[in-house]
């Protein structure tokens, strides 16, 4: 059994049921804010919800930010968490652009079809490329999802989805893993990427 398995606490996010998603799995899993407990973690979850300047000026301040750049084990970020592994993002309708965590050369942009419910919020189908994330994952399964902005389709793509345009719903950079969607709130399927994810 893993064991120093650790949830980030970026100070935005609604952690519990990710834990509870966890345990379930039958692991023991912490939440901390101490960048030492972080860079002696054999698994860490980066989630995230909400403003991505507010959750790095947290990390820096907690000295967070470069144990993350740095990681070298498995690491799997959710919804924004994943956003923050790109090189910057958009913050608002007027085009502010701050930078993020730069692990991969691709920007976090806004969803702008004026057509489209913004956020993106429900139920939606993942193609992915049978990554080991997947493994076991039906073709096309759905996935729960929460959020206004997106990564575009980019070399570290692993899955697609469709709300007006394909952007990335998950993807792999080395060590870096990272899904858009809210596994820990995905019923069985979201349960065994978790357990996918940890088995890496």
């Amino acid at each position: 059994m893993i064991k120093d398995i650790v949830i980030v606490n970026t100070g935005a996010s609604n952690i519990s049921s990710l834990k509870i998603a966890i345990n379930r799995l039958g692991y023991e899993v912490s939440v901390s804010k101490n960048y030492k407990k972080i860079r002696n973690s054999k698994k860490l979850f980066l989630p995230g919800v909400g403003n991505a300047s507010h959750v790095i000026k947290f990390m820096k301040n907690k000295n967070i930010f470069e144990e993350i750049i740095n990681y070298k084990n498995p690491i799997l970020g959710i919804c924004l968490g994943m956003q923050l592994f790109c090189k910057d993002s958009e913050e608002s309708k007027l085009g502010e652009v701050i930078n993020t965590l730069n692990i991969i050369n691709n920007s976090c942009i806004l969803i702008k079809d004026k057509k489209l419910s913004v956020p993106h919020v429900g139920w939606n189908n993942v193609v992915h490329n049978n990554n080991i994330l997947f493994k076991n994952i039906f073709q096309g399964e759905r996935f729960y999802f929460v959020h206004s902005y997106i990564v575009p389709i980019n070399k570290n793509t692993i899955s697609s989805t469709f709300y007006g345009e394909y952007f990335s719903s998950s993807i792999k950079y080395k060590n870096f893993f990272g899904v858009q969607f809210h596994p820990e709130k995905s019923g069985k399927s979201g349960s065994l990427l978790l357990k996918n994810f940890l088995l890496v």
